[in-house]
């Protein structure tokens, strides 16, 4: 199944790309959003006002006959966990669970290896775990349909995107360099 991962500076750019692919009725359960707990624009108040929105939202198309796929939304799934080498996160969807089975199990690869399982390439992927170390939000979609990767691109592609190549020029322009 195709992966489409974008990077967002700020937590409420991502929050706002998830509401969008949720809005669209993608499936939360391909949605997924990872943060450092500490992750720039990230507080609880506006985890809190998403969740009450998506529980409004979901409550009003049930009183209406809606069909409201995947449950009450992505946001209210937040999860802690810690992961080597990237520190507390907050996260929800598919990713934090396999983040939290290689946690429990002793996986190896943290967040690089599940993004490169899923198809993302490892150099995106090391670009999105110093990305989200270094407090940026990360959303990713696992797309079941192929025909939908254009218009979930289109939804993720907002100007608040960041460019992993660009990023990654800039990360080892000032020193980075990935770890192997």
């Amino acid at each position: 199944m195709p992966t489409i991962s974008r990077m967002y500076n700020s937590y409420a750019d991502a929050v706002s790309v998830v509401e969008a692919l949720e809005a669209e009725r993608l499936p939360n359960h391909e949605i997924s959003l990872v943060a450092q707990e500490n992750a720039r624009g990230r507080t609880v108040e506006s985890e809190r006002r998403a969740a009450d929105t998506d529980a409004n939202t979901t409550a009003t198309a049930a009183t209406a006959g809606g069909v409201v796929g995947g449950g009450i939304g992505l946001l209210t799934g937040l999860g802690l966990m810690a992961i080597p080498g990237v520190g507390p996160l907050v996260a929800a969807g598919w990713l934090a669970t396999t983040l939290a089975g290689a946690v429990v199990g002793a996986g190896a690869g943290g967040l690089i290896g599940a993004l490169v399982d899923s198809g993302v390439s490892r150099d995106e992927a090391e670009v999105y775990e110093e990305g989200v170390r270094r407090g940026g939000t990360l959303v990713t979609v696992r797309v079941p349909d192929t025909a939908d990767m254009a218009r979930v691109e289109r939804l993720m592609d907002r100007p608040s995107a960041i460019d992993w190549q660009t990023q990654r020029r800039e990360y080892q322009s000032s020193g980075w360099t990935p770890a192997r």
